[in-house]
């Protein structure tokens, strides 16, 4: 037996069953009247049956019309799961976002941001591309990256920075430091001990030392690295202390480290959101977007 209608025909039933009426039925469907009878015509000579009694006043359902609802409804329940698997699928294989952040930006603002994100989207993918500034900037200026979270200061022309946070630097030191139980601590106190810094490959290296151009250090660092988070774990070793943003150091109480402000000078440092100018972010990446920019106040109120 061949097949000699569709799902429009079968669209077009149910929606008289459902709304009583070929008139009805046709707005609901949005095609004209004559168009939906055309329709229920053409199932019925495929089926070789009649589905509806007519009259001038009322429709209703033959006895084969009535037993024929469940298998349509069925069937188009189906298709309609169908389908919304189907997109489902592709949606969890295409869709992803991804964000490049400064390793202490990452460690600040990402955990709990993709924390809720995974959990209101599952099956959304983030890639975290953790690297530093200049390299943010390349990501996020060449459109490898949906937006970034980076320090302001030598952005290139393709990107905007949207200012999140004010963050002063830090002695990061042990608990066991002499200079540990201080308020604040200045910068040449700082530098009188045994002190990690940062190397010249550094964004952070270079805002210190913009800021601290007519400070002379007593003596040399012991060691230099490239990353915020690598110099706390050799603070965190005790080799010595560093200056680190305040971001970098952990937000709860840690039983080995603690954070110093530094200061004459206050050195500040300004966080925010860079992205390429004109580019339209996805719904999925303005909706990280949001969780991030949500970040700060929500963390300040731990």
């Amino acid at each position: 037996m061949s097949i000699n209608f569709d799902l429009n025909d079968l669209q077009a039933f149910r929606a008289v069953v459902e709304n009583g009426s070929f008139r009805k039925a046709a707005e609901a469907v949005k095609i004209t009247q004559p168009a939906l009878s055309r329709r229920i015509e053409k199932l019925e000579s495929a089926l070789n049956v009649k589905l509806f009694e007519r009259t001038t006043r009322r429709v209703s359902l033959t006895a084969i019309g009535r037993a024929f609802v469940p298998e349509v409804e069925r069937v188009l329940d189906e298709l309609d799961n169908a389908l919304m698997s189907i997109s489902d699928i592709a949606s969890s294989r295409t869709e992803r976002v991804t964000v490049a952040c400064v390793p202490s930006a990452a460690y600040y603002f990402m955990p709990q941001a993709i924390s809720e994100f995974h959990r209101l989207y599952p099956r959304i993918r983030i890639t975290v591309v953790d690297a530093s500034a200049h390299e943010v900037n390349g990501a996020v200026a060449s459109g490898e990256a949906d937006f970034g979270v980076s320090f302001s200061g030598h952005l290139s022309p393709e990107v905007t920075f949207d200012l999140l946070l004010e963050e002063r630097y830090v002695m990061a030191c042990r608990r066991d430091h002499p200079l540990a139980d201080r308020a604040s601590v200045t910068w040449s106190e700082m530098y009188e001990h045994d002190y990690i810094a940062l190397d010249k490959t550094s964004g952070n290296r270079l805002i210190m030392s913009q800021a601290l151009k007519r400070l002379h250090p007593a003596k040399d660092s012991i060691c230099e690295t490239r990353h915020v988070t690598t110099a706390i774990g050799l603070v965190e070793a005790g080799l010595g202390v560093a200056a680190v943003p305040s971001i970098a150091m952990p937000r709860t109480p840690h039983p080995i480290l603690k954070a110093v402000p530094l200061e004459e000078p206050q050195v500040l440092r300004n966080v925010g959101l860079i992205k390429r100018r004109g580019r339209t972010l996805t719904p999925a990446a303005l909706e990280l977007e949001r969780l991030v920019r949500s970040m700060p106040a929500r963390l300040a109120g731990d």
